[in-house]
């Protein structure tokens, strides 16, 4: 059976138009092409965060610390997707660079909480207008409706990629 797509297509002859390009596309291309995007977006954005001493490596963990501070290492290795000895690692290096601080859990003393240092959280702002840049400069010559187009995609792609809840 044929799977539906989740993307709204306007007319029948547009719905006959993407199965077609999904049917003679080869698997690894849209995965080859968000990949080679995906380094792309990581090289430039290295390049930017330097000039604010960061890393790739610690951007990840800022910016999840900048949406929800005091998070253990555990929720942070999960929602980073790292392992938690590759979080412990970072988390060392951001220390040494004054970035975040790790107390015992008053609850729990099993757990460590990572906190935002002041310096941590002032670069939250710099940072964010960095990656706005970016966005700004990869968007160039879209339209709104051209980027809300891409967004309303990437989201579908993301949503089909879903597995089911036990796998």
């Amino acid at each position: 059976m044929a799977r539906q797509s989740m993307v709204p297509t306007d007319t029948p002859q547009e719905d006959e138009r993407v199965v077609r390009l999904a049917e003679s596309s080869r698997p690894e291309d849209l995965a080859g092409r968000i990949r080679d995007v995906h380094r792309q977006f990581g090289r430039v954005l290295q390049q930017r965060i330097s000039e604010l001493g960061l890393t790739l490596g610690t951007w990840y963990f800022l910016r999840a610390l900048w949406e929800e501070d005091g998070l253990s290492q555990r929720e942070l290795s999960q929602r980073i997707g790292t392992m938690e000895p590759t979080t412990v690692s970072a988390l060392n290096a951001m220390e040494r660079l004054g970035l975040v601080r790790r107390e015992r859990d008053p609850h729990d003393k099993r757990r460590r909480r990572v906190y935002l240092t002041d310096h941590g959280r002032s670069l939250k702002g710099e940072a964010l207008g960095l990656l706005g840049e970016l966005d700004r400069q990869a968007l160039q010559g879209f339209s709104g409706a051209d980027v809300g187009q891409l967004h309303t995609l990437l989201d579908s792609v993301a949503e089909n990629l879903k597995l089911p809840r036990g796998h």
